[in-house]
């Protein structure tokens, strides 16, 4: 009988071994990690201030990044909508062109291309840079904070372009649409809400923007959808508050469809409950209803979402702790869990920077998009990572 049972022990130990062998060989427990390519800069301009990409892969392979370029700062009235290409999976990248330069500041920009493809390119305009000129305006030279004349002069300049009504007229969330590949452009027009890198295609052939209804008193945080292409936009649902929120501290959305139709939808939370970190909301019909905003417990933000052609999610995200830099994540199992975070860049010079987005090229590589401001730049730049997971 002790011969019998040591045998049984023996071979419960030889199976947990091949088990723990074949969860090692074959990757089933193993955490994906970055196989970094290449990291580089991609502005042309490095004394602009170039901010919140979004890159997009087109059907005929090429990329396609847009930013808020022209800029002086952070905050400043120069701010405009750029686009820039690429033909080699960003090995290099061709001259930029600017597509929107409106009397007001142009931020955050978002691009995708439709099934049908359309080039959607989305923005959102503000005054906030006003105050900061206004302050300027009451300080004579030589006081502490004073401005240099020429500055002065030019923020003046920009700014009294269009009278005080017009201005909050400008004031709006926005996007243009090209159905020649970007070689002519449609007038902006108006969409119910905005988030950094825009909208989304589903399988069904609509279109979904998750979002933020800007400027609007109500300030709804949810989703609109167009049937045509992103003629027209109508909404379709308000994403549930938490319990002990306001719906105020929720911002920045991006959404993906996974491969068994579910829609995952990530928000930038400032609330006290889990500030900073990202709410995950999920709907099971469409986006037509979501369920109550929850923690994934991952702090950073915005994220960006995308599906990979293996079916897996990777979310994209900014991480302002030290050392700062960009992480990713992975879930296999349709956003329900999510992986430990994989470290794309890191050391960044200060919290000015992130808002990464990614897509998957043909061979399976990687290329991630961000801003940052450099230590020995006097303003943030785009920089870019080829990467593979491993």
């Amino acid at each position: 009988m002790t011969d019998l049972i040591n045998r049984r022990e023996a071979l419960l130990a030889a199976a947990a071994s091949l088990a723990s062998l074949s969860v090692s060989r074959f990757g089933a427990a193993a955490e994906p990690k970055a196989i970094i390519e290449e990291t580089k800069l991609i502005s042309w301009k490095p004394p602009l201030y170039h901010g919140w990409p979004t890159i997009t892969r087109r059907k005929n392979g090429e990329l396609l990044v847009v930013w808020s370029g022209g800029r002086e700062a952070h905050v400043c009235p120069f701010g405009r909508v750029e686009l820039m290409r690429s033909q080699d999976d960003g090995k290099t990248w061709r001259w930029p062109q600017v597509l929107l330069d409106g009397p007001i500041d142009e931020r955050d920009a978002g691009v995708l291309e439709t099934a049908k493809g359309s080039i959607l390119v989305t923005t959102f305009t503000s005054l906030a840079y006003q105050p900061l000129l206004d302050k300027a305006e009451k300080l004579a030279p030589g006081q502490p904070g004073a401005w240099e004349d020429l500055k002065l002069r030019e923020w003046r300049a920009v700014h009294n372009r269009i009278s005080a009504e017009q201005r909050q007229a400008e004031v709006g969330t926005w996007m243009i649409r090209s159905t020649d590949g970007g070689v002519t452009w449609s007038a902006r027009y108006e969409v119910p809400v905005n988030s950094p890198h825009g909208p989304i295609q589903l399988a069904d052939g609509r279109l979904l923007y998750v979002g933020v209804e800007l400027w609007k008193p109500e300030r709804r945080v949810g989703a609109c959808y167009s049937k045509n292409d992103g003629l027209t936009w109508e909404w379709l649902s308000t994403i549930p508050t938490r319990e002990g929120d306001n719906n105020h501290e929720y911002h920045e959305l991006h959404a993906v469809e996974t491969a068994k139709g579910r829609l995952i939808a990530h928000i930038r939370n400032h609330n006290k409950a889990n500030d900073r970190e990202i709410l995950q909301t999920e709907s099971e019909d469409g986006g037509r209803s979501w369920s109550t905003p929850h923690p994934i417990g991952v702090w950073g933000f915005p994220s960006h979402l995308l599906r990979l052609r293996d079916g897996r999610l990777l979310m994209s995200y900014g991480y302002r702790r030290p050392s700062i830099g960009n992480h990713a994540r992975v879930s296999s199992d349709e956003g329900d869990t999510w992986s430990e975070p994989i470290t794309i860049n890191a050391g960044a010079h200060s919290g000015d920077m992130g808002y990464p987005s990614t897509v998957e090229c043909d061979d399976g590589t990687l290329v991630t998009v961000w801003y940052e401001l450099l230590k020995d730049s006097p303003n943030a730049q785009l920089r870019q990572a080829r990467w593979r997971l491993g």
